[in-house]
């Protein structure tokens, strides 16, 4: 614990501070600290007045029924979370503006404006329609970073179907779990994608992954072409471009949801094998990601901003499609890698679409800084005015550099904590009012009650770290795990009654400034991706090779997390390169390339408490060097019994 300790005493130590310009504080949207305290003092007005942002079709006649954990927001309203992110526009001077702009991994580029997107997710919901999709149906979505993603997703809310969307990198496995679990009898894929001048196989993937469900018809757009060799299955399979074309061209009209009508479901990694499906409902969801637009990214209507997250994750659902675009924003969507066909397309794009607001990944930006900053220094940034990370605690030498070399020392970063669950960001500062200090996420935004406490549930001192908390609900949360209610009451209200625990520990500083320190759980954050142990444990046993596994996360200096797997193998294999190699690949077709393990130590037995309890905290040290210096050594039966013995009797 030595070096933990000494890096959380490095970032409680940090002393630069950074102030919003007198300029930026000025323009920006949020500018009076008393935002706050009036957001405390009656949370209900303060949601209601931000609710006023969107366009109703029939007004809610209370803001908040709280029976916890259960939370209805904005009682009987009627919504629809297309209209507002579409419809809405194409009736003001918005209507020609550009609403998406579209950069292809190859170099192609399309620019929807309010009006062309609009039109775009009329015909798609048109042909939903006439594929037999009807409200309350669950549709699976499995797509490249292409328009027709925004699209599925708009078009489904239109109609009142519930999207599910899965990210790209999954694996048929994973992807075939999802779809039973949501028992979607629809799924919108590609024939295949670009990543780094490779075809990604998604169309292979999905075909694989529909044996033995229920899903009756794919739809499949045409992004590879040739080169993605896709086989149709007559009566179920049908292209994209094909079923658009028989669709009609008028307008589709939006269906009036309740506010409480379920709008999405996305999965998420949990402490046990089975992935969550996370409910987001209608109002409070679009409520939650159309305030922090205005709130944290201070949204003008002259940005253009640029969220380098995938759609297949929740940053990319709210702070590329529902967030920006409900609030009449410019996004700037983008298919590929950072590093193809050059380390610098991340600031090709930047310069090429005059970006405003660029939101990205610690992971990315340490990235940048071991290649270095020449491939920055290449291009002109001056549109950027305000810096955003998501997805894992930033260190404070990140940090300064996104600040230095990005910014070039002059626009705010907001540092945001949230995750799938609570739908928008939580805890981040507001650029013109706070005063940000490096690596830390800073305060809860207004209208959000977060604490830190100890394993009582007490509120801890300044100076003190514990248990991240939520203590009042808030519009953007979960509603349910998707078929499993007791699920969700045991993960997240389950440790302290009627206060959310999102599985975090953080630490409060003199200023009583949140420090987020990554997971209490057996979660892995690699790059942002959650990732479950015991995900990876379960693909790693399901090898034939393998009698037993034990997965923990370790410090990685770009990555945040990586996964180290420690293995022991059935009797009579011999361990070997090619074996690591095979393992690591295995856990790849099962999860998805993000669940890869970084390394693979085997060991003749797992450590254990006589209680048969595998000692993670003891395979921590070994993985961060604490213990032992050549982990070849675990081979050896009486070394492991050892350092079992030692801890064991330590503890």
């Amino acid at each position: 614990m030595a070096d933990e300790t000494s890096q959380l005493d490095t970032l409680l130590h940090e002393q630069r501070t950074f102030a919003p310009s007198e300029e930026f504080r000025k323009q920006a949207n949020f500018n009076d600290p008393a935002v706050y305290e009036r957001a405390a003092q009656d949370p209900q007005a303060y949601w209601a007045e931000q609710a006023a942002n969107l366009s109703w079709f029939e007004d809610y006649d209370k803001v908040l029924e709280w029976n916890a954990p259960h939370a209805k927001w904005f009682l009987n309203g009627k919504l629809n979370a297309a209209y507002n992110a579409v419809d809405r526009h194409r009736t003001t001077s918005r209507k020609n503006k550009a609403a998406i702009m579209w950069e292809g991994e190859p170099g192609d580029s399309k620019v929807f404006t309010y009006e062309m997107l609009g039109r775009e997710v009329d015909k798609a919901a048109h042909m939903l329609k006439n594929l037999g999709v009807k409200k309350g149906d669950r549709v699976t979505i499995y797509l490249p970073m292409i328009p027709e993603l925004p699209i599925s997703l708009l078009a489904c809310a239109k109609i009142g179907a519930i999207h599910s969307v899965v990210f790209g990198g999954f694996s048929a496995k994973s992807l075939k779990e999802r779809i039973l679990d949501g028992d979607s009898d629809v799924v919108i894929t590609a024939d295949g994608g670009w990543r780094r001048g490779k075809v990604v196989p998604l169309k292979g993937n999905a075909d694989a992954a529909v044996e033995g469900t229920a899903v009756r018809k794919m739809l499949v757009v045409q992004r590879v072409g040739d080169a993605a060799e896709t086989e149709m299955v007559a009566g179920r399979d049908v292209y994209w471009h094909e079923e658009m074309a028989k669709a009609p061209s008028t307008p589709c009209a939006a269906e009036p949801m309740d506010s409480e009508d379920i709008l999405f479901l996305l999965y998420t990694s949990g402490t046990t094998g089975k992935p969550k499906g996370i409910v987001h409902t209608t109002a409070g969801y679009l409520v939650g990601a159309n305030t922090s637009m205005r709130s944290v990214f201070d949204l003008k209507d002259e940005d253009i901003f640029f969220c380098t997250a995938d759609i297949g994750w929740v940053t990319g659902h709210t702070y590329i499609v529902y967030g920006p675009l409900s609030a009449g924003a410019t996004v700037v969507m983008y298919e590929g890698a950072p590093d193809f066909p050059a380390r610098d397309r991340f600031w090709e794009i930047v310069e090429k679409y005059s970006v405003t607001t660029l939101y990205t990944a610690p992971t990315s930006i340490r990235t940048f800084m071991k290649w270095g900053p020449q491939y920055v220094e290449n291009h002109n940034l001056d549109t950027l005015r305000l810096l955003g990370t998501v997805g894992e605690p930033i260190n404070p030498e990140a940090w300064m550099w996104y600040h230095e070399h990005i910014g070039k020392g002059r626009c705010p970063i907001v540092d945001t904590w949230w995750q799938t669950e609570t739908g928008s960001a939580m805890i981040a500062p507001l650029p013109g009012i706070t005063e940000t200090k490096p690596g830390s996420a800073t305060q809860p935004v207004p209208g959000i009650l977060a604490d830190v406490v100890d394993e009582n549930g007490n509120s801890v001192e300044p100076g003190h770290g514990g248990y991240l908390v939520v203590k009042h609900p808030w519009p953007s949360m979960l509603r349910t795990v998707w078929g499993d209610d007791d699920r969700f009451k045991r993960t997240y209200f389950g440790q302290f009654e009627g206060t959310y625990l999102p599985g975090d520990g953080a630490h409060k500083d003199k200023d009583s400034y949140f420090w987020i320190l990554g997971r209490i759980d057996d979660v892995i954050n690699v790059s942002g991706h959650r990732i479950g142990t015991m995900e990876v444990e379960s693909a790693l046993v399901d090898h034939n090779a393998v009698a037993e596994s034990a997965v923990i996360g370790r410090s990685h200096e770009v990555k945040g997390q990586a996964v180290t797997a420690f293995v022991t193998v059935k009797e009579g294999v011999e361990t070997s390169p090619e074996l690591v190699q095979e393992l690591k690949q295995h856990v790849v077709d099962k999860i998805g390339a993000m669940a890869r393990p970084e390394e693979i130590i085997f060991t003749a037995e797992l450590p254990k408490t006589r209680s048969a309890k595998i000692m993670r905290r003891l395979l921590r040290d070994i993985a961060e060097g604490r213990v032992i210096g050549d982990t070849t050594t675990l081979a050896d039966p009486s070394v492991v019994e050892s350092l079992k013995n030692q801890y064991s009797n330590n503890e």
